[in-house]
């Protein structure tokens, strides 16, 4: 699902970051998302992340709360206090739906909230409410 620039009819890619300590997670994501046309980015935490989102500039960034040494919350902080990051969404996702887990997700700059398990469906219209 490229995305096109209409006035040049070139194809974008849009760069799609997943962040989660599962690897099942990871690959799920990756696969679905790739299968819908999305370069895929992902790091098992927070500090892999940070590095591969310096490289890569991702345009939207999916991170699972739950995750050792850095969690979601404060690698959403992290991103957001970048000045060179801070545009960027940061999708939060969870088993965990509660609505202190969701208001603690937007006090750290998150723009969302997905649920695990996810479909292929809710990630790709995620990335278009965000990513323009």
């Amino acid at each position: 699902m490229a995305v096109r620039n209409v006035a040049a009819r070139i194809p974008v890619s849009i760069k799609v970051m997943i962040i989660d300590d599962s690897n099942t997670i990871r690959r799920t994501a990756e696969a679905l998302l790739k299968k819908a046309g999305y370069d895929v980015y992902t790091a098992g935490d927070g500090f892999e992340a940070m590095s591969v989102i310096t490289d890569r500039r991702p345009d939207i960034i999916f991170v699972d709360i739950m995750m050792p040494r850095l969690d979601g919350y404060q690698t959403c902080l992290l991103i957001k206090n970048n000045k060179d990051f801070k545009h960027i969404p940061v999708i939060m996702l969870s088993s965990k739906d509660g609505l202190f887990d969701k208001a603690r997700g937007r006090i750290a700059g998150s723009e969302e909230h997905v649920n695990k398990p996810f479909t292929q469906e809710e990630l790709v219209e995620v990335i278009a409410r965000h990513v323009h």
